[in-house]
């Protein structure tokens, strides 16, 4: 399994301390680049990758660290820290003693820790790696190097990590196999979890959790179905009666008592010159938490503190091209957010889904939940926005195991919504609960609530709503 390294220093690394981390392989190496120069490689005498480096990221948001990478992390002293992630090629004898020399030299440099603190090559750092005989293996996954194996039909990724974050590394990778017509398949132990942003965007996309079993060799660590190595993917194993079988492992943990609460919500804009982004995130966050953001990033970790006029610049930037971004929050808290920020037709829209995660003592901050909906539709564009309850570890991070699908706690319409379906039937519903006026007096949005967000019922709730707005006849 590839294992990652990671160096956080103390100081910026420049260009002379990471050739000097590089070196750690000794002078018969090279050193190039890739990915317009965000990749910094050591690589055979052929130029094939042994080692490739990732940008130093300025970690200034606490705890985020701990959140990826586990306790072991927490850097020692006031920050912030720079976070220098290397990658060794799989299937290439002693690479990982050059990615974890690399860290260690860098940290002597530089001041800080590497995590994981017994990685190979980081006893000894200081003398060069004996590189005789290594060679790398020729791939065309070479050019991209958070890819271990690509085929036709799939890009193979290892991890093993307590948490999958979706950095740079992955975030391009994803891009590429979608791009390409593949599927992205992260392959891990079954001691790793998922961040939130990772398993969101595995989700929305064709991608797939590959989870290593003793029992059954390998399943999918989101839905549980046995997985085999087939036509150059892994793919549902099918039995003779044409049905996948589910993992034991999957199914063998039982409910904990944390929950979680999830919060999806669209917003659109009109596109002017003083248009900032992040209101609705900032505005959801401090309603359900008590205070904004705490940080933000194009990946994980998320490091920069909290901007809505830095993320509005980025956006821009990238215009008409969507934008996609990752929002942390403090650790006595979790909660995680992404937003994704697309040029419409409509405007400037916005489409969010803020996770919060809650213990078997505390309750999620349902009672905000209708003050939000009118701050969102009185002042930030708010569309829709569904709440709902889920049972998940209050760490935000999806293991390997079954966890009940999200129940529907409340919805709520915007303005525009309730124009185009008409007042009369955005106020008058068939559902239990009248629902909740929101909004502008002149223009309102309507706040429905579809029951305690414990049982199934909520699920038909939220049906006959949906069916009721569209003007469909009642089943």
């Amino acid at each position: 399994m590839t294992q990652d390294v990671v160096a956080l220093t103390k100081r910026m690394p420049d260009s002379l301390s990471v050739l000097a981390g590089l070196l750690a392989g000794g002078p018969d190496l090279r050193v190039g680049t890739t990915g317009e120069g965000a990749v910094v490689q050591l690589c055979d005498d052929k130029g094939r990758p042994l080692v490739s480096v990732e940008v130093p990221l300025l970690i200034q948001v606490p705890g985020e660290a701990v959140r990826l990478l586990g306790a072991e992390a927490a850097p020692e002293g006031d920050g912030p820290w720079w976070w220098v992630e290397a990658r060794a090629a799989a299937g290439v004898d002693r690479a990982d003693e050059l990615a974890g020399a690399f860290a260690a030299r860098l940290t002597m440099l530089l001041g800080g820790k590497v995590w994981p603190a017994n990685a190979p090559g980081t006893t000894g750092a200081a003398r060069p790696v004996d590189v005789s005989g290594i060679t790398a293996v020729p791939s065309p996954a070479a050019a991209q190097p958070a890819v271990d194996m690509l085929t036709e039909k799939a890009a193979v990724v290892l991890q093993d990590r307590p948490v999958v974050p979706m950095t740079s590394w992955l975030t391009e990778a994803l891009r590429a196999t979608v791009e390409s017509e593949r599927s992205l398949q992260i392959v891990t132990p079954p001691h790793c979890t998922l961040s939130l942003p990772t398993r969101l965007l595995l989700q929305s996309t064709s991608s797939r959790w590959v989870v290593q079993d003793e029992r059954c060799g390998y399943y999918d660590g989101l839905t549980g179905a046995v997985l085999r190595w087939q036509d150059d993917a892994f793919a549902p194993d099918r039995r003779e009666d044409g049905q996948t079988p589910v993992a034991e492992a999957f199914t063998e943990a039982g409910p904990t008592g944390e929950r979680q609460l999830v919060v999806s919500l669209r917003t659109v804009h009109r596109p002017t010159a003083d248009l900032v982004l992040g209101g609705a995130l900032e505005a959801a966050w401090e309603a359900l938490t008590g205070a904004p953001p705490a940080g933000w990033g194009t990946s994980e970790p998320a490091g920069l503190t909290w901007s809505r006029r830095r993320l509005t610049d980025l956006a821009y930037e990238r215009a008409p091209r969507p934008t996609w971004l990752v929002a942390v929050g403090s650790p006595d808290r979790p909660a995680v957010a992404t937003l994704q920020v697309n040029r419409t037709s409509d405007g400037v829209e916005e489409d969010i889904t803020l996770v919060l995660g809650y213990g078997p003592d505390e309750s999620p901050a349902l009672d905000a939940l209708p003050g939000l909906a009118d701050e969102l539709v009185a002042r930030h564009g708010l569309r829709t926005m569904l709440c709902q309850l889920a049972e998940g570890r209050r760490d935000l991070n999806a293991p390997p195991r079954f966890e009940r699908p999200p129940l529907p706690y409340s919805f709520a319409l915007g303005s525009a919504e309730v124009a185009e379906v008409g007042r009369d039937t955005a106020s008058r519903t068939p559902l239990e609960a009248a629902p909740v006026r929101v909004g502008p007096g002149g223009r309102p949005g309507y706040y429905y609530p579809l029951g305690d967000g414990e049982t199934a019922e909520s699920w038909a709730a939220l049906e006959q709503l949906m069916r009721h707005l569209r003007g469909a006849p009642p089943v």
